[in-house]
């Protein structure tokens, strides 16, 4: 039987992952064709850099496409069937303010974590809801997948403002730490594992991981992640065919020390900045932080590389890379369009599926996808030291989401305080008072 062709709307198609995603949905026409693909964005000139590469592109493996590239929603947002959106409010030079602001205060400074994360949601709100309701206009049968960050904060601003919209909210980073348990164990993929996860988005934790045939591999995992992190054995051996950043193999590390607070479950890697704030603002450079690293490197490499294709009208020598991780936008996609009742984690109203949790929280657990979206799995009762944590956190989440409709000083100054990640409410306000100068372009007016 063969498969109906989908048309995919790219929201964020200026985006430095963007060519990623273009080869990675190319590999993967067979389990999800594609008659139409559309980049939107509203920085003209940097899509227009990504979209003249990906016309080469398209026209050497897959000239049946039809490919538009807009700034213009009307034109963008009709005749689609899934928005993926990954967009950055404010780019990585915005980044780099939410990064640098607090490590003046000797506070974490990071993209999704703490004060950083909070200005970053405090930004982005208003750019997904916008996507959505141009979806709901243009496209209303469509499904938007969002991968924006920061997920948390993206995903409860959604539920509450927009509760009956097609969006589900997901997440790569436990995408990337399952991949790195199959090397550790020697598996083919990670599908190969079937997971038990509970927590909120970068705060989350593995309770039971099985092989096909149901065997318990969390003793394996256990051993190993108490000793080494979710550093692989060749990268300890250093027969490793990549190289990882330097800051990513730290974060690896770290998540050993993370795991001994619960040497029951595996950690998300996030948990390092709520667990260790201190320990980070020491491995921080106020100077330069993640942000420059990938404006010098990322963004750059991905601009040239795409200008050179453009300019040479060929794309067989490209240097740019599919990314194998977004092979969960796909999975997820397919599960809705076919009805394949696929496994995923994602971010959905909890309604249950964490039994003692806040019923209106926006929870990561296992679900079953399909045509109707996600169905999430019971995951029973979580422990009081999870417990506690994620009500904190939640309450983070929730508060920002407050601030942002009401334009309250008072709840985003109370939501900086109470993240982990802030000393004492002085500091929090001294750093709320400095992200809202530079963010008067981008958040709403505060009183």
């Amino acid at each position: 039987m063969s498969l109906k062709e989908q048309s995919i709307l790219v929201a964020g198609g200026g985006s430095t992952f963007t060519p990623g995603i273009v080869l990675m949905l190319l590999e993967n026409l067979d389990k999800f064709p594609i008659r139409q693909l559309k980049f939107y964005d509203n920085d003209k000139e940097r899509q227009q850099q990504i979209a003249d590469a990906t016309e080469v592109i398209l026209k050497e493996r897959a000239p049946h496409i039809k490919f538009v590239a807009t700034t213009d929603p009307e034109e963008a947002f009709t005749d689609i069937d899934f928005v993926m959106a990954h967009i950055r409010v404010g780019k990585y030079a915005m980044r780099e303010k939410d990064e640098k602001i607090p490590l003046r205060y000797s506070v974490i400074g990071q993209e999704t974590c703490g004060p950083g994360g909070i200005a970053y949601g405090m930004r982005s709100i208003g750019g997904v809801l916008e996507l959505i309701d141009y979806m709901e206009q243009y496209s209303p049968e469509a499904w938007m997948l969002n991968y924006s960050n920061p997920a948390a904060i993206v995903a409860e601003a959604t539920r509450k403002l927009r509760p009956n919209s097609k969006i589900i909210n997901i997440c790569d980073m436990p995408v990337g730490i399952e991949n790195r348990m199959k090397d550790v164990l020697g598996l083919e993929s990670r599908k190969d594992m079937t997971v038990k996860y509970y927590g909120l988005n970068h705060f989350g934790w593995w309770t039971d991981i099985r092989d096909k045939d149901g065997k318990d591999l969390m003793p394996e995992l256990k051993e190993w992640v108490s000793k080494n992190g979710y550093i692989t054995p060749d990268e300890l051996s250093g027969a490793a065919e990549e190289e990882v950043e330097p800051s990513w193999f730290y974060t690896f590390g770290k998540a050993k020390e993370v795991q001994w607070l619960d040497p029951d479950t595996l950690p998300n890697t996030y948990l390092k900045y709520y667990f260790y704030p201190q320990d980070e603002v020491e491995h921080s450079n106020p100077e330069h932080t993640r942000a420059n690293e990938v404006m010098e490197h990322r963004e750059k490499n991905t601009f040239n590389e795409c200008n050179r294709i453009a300019d040479i009208q060929t794309a067989e020598d490209a240097k740019l890379e599919a990314d194998e991780h977004a092979t969960y936008i796909v999975d997820l996609a397919r599960a809705i369009a076919y009805n394949s009742k696929e496994r995923m984690l994602l971010i959905v109203p909890n309604k249950g599926a964490i039994v003692n949790f806040d019923e209106d929280a926006m929870v990561e657990v296992p679900c079953i996808v399909g045509s109707q979206g996600a169905e999430p799995l019971t995951q029973g009762e979580i422990p009081r030291f999870q417990k506690g944590l994620m009500e904190q956190q939640v309450a983070v989440e929730k508060l920002v989401v407050e601030a942002w409709t009401e334009g309250s000083y008072q709840k985003l100054w109370q939501a900086l305080f109470l993240s982990k990640t802030m000393p004492n409410a002085r500091v929090a306000k001294q750093i709320l008072d400095d992200l809202i100068e530079v963010n008067k372009e981008y958040w709403p007016e505060l009183t």
